[in-house]
């Protein structure tokens, strides 16, 4: 497929992560394979009443080799129209979709790995380690963080996925973080760059990925780099 082919997506479920949060699924239309890499995302288009047609990228949340589909996660935003649209999409209906672009996806060879996202940043960390989990050979029993950070325990999106990934494989740990945590939270509290410095510190040669909003993208950054991190073993997306 190349790069820029234009190809129609038709929604086959929709579910409700949190008030304002939804996991779409989507299947391709007339190919029998949607090939992308983990980490990668997707340029959707919708047309406004007057005319005027939007185009908005979206993260793949789902892995790869999951046939024609593909997943998203993402928010309501308030005068949002594409995000309001896809939220607001009944089953079978369609919307045209090019794609896959984006280069933050994992880096050869593996090494022991932080993932550290925050909101529907989440979205290509869930795609990346779906896939990296399923076979041995992919993650080579190296170490892998998740550091996810959330305002409310209603916010931490795909809570039991994760958990069970965490308890099937040793090597993943998943560390939620609550910034407006309820009483009753026994899990870890703060932003997550509070607890990105306990994991990283006097370890060496770590590879980070960060997805989220640019002012925690920064924060993060240059968390690693004042650590020592290689700044080329940092990769990060951020949105607005």
């Amino acid at each position: 497929m190349t790069p820029f082919q234009t190809l129609t997506a038709r929604l086959a479920r929709s579910v409700s992560l949190s008030n304002q949060t939804k996991h779409i699924e989507f299947e391709m239309k007339g190919v029998p394979r949607f090939g992308f890499v983990a980490g990668q995302w997707l340029s959707l288009k919708h047309t406004k009443p007057d005319g005027e047609e939007i185009t908005r990228a979206y993260s793949i949340a789902s892995p790869p080799g999951e046939n024609n589909r593909f997943a998203l996660c993402l928010n309501r935003v308030q005068d949002g129209f594409v995000s309001n649209f896809l939220c607001d999409m009944k089953d079978g209906d369609e919307l045209p979709a090019q794609g896959p672009f984006g280069d933050f996806i994992l880096r050869p060879p593996l090494r022991d790995t932080i993932f550290i996202a925050t909101g529907t940043g989440i979205a290509p960390f869930r795609s990346m380690l779906h896939w990296l989990l399923a076979e041995e050979s992919r993650h080579q029993n190296k170490q892998l963080w998740l550091v996810f950070g959330s305002r409310h325990e209603s916010d931490i999106y795909y809570h039991d996925e994760f958990l069970s990934l965490a308890a099937a494989h040793p090597n993943f740990h998943y560390q939620p973080t609550l910034s407006r945590g309820a009483q009753e939270w026994t899990g870890l509290r703060g932003y997550v760059q509070e607890h990105v410095a306990e994991i990283v510190h006097g370890r060496t040669g770590m590879h980070a990925y960060i997805c989220g909003l640019d002012k925690m993208v920064k924060a993060n950054r240059d968390l690693l780099k004042g650590m020592g991190c290689d700044r080329k073993s940092i990769l990060y997306e951020k949105y607005d």
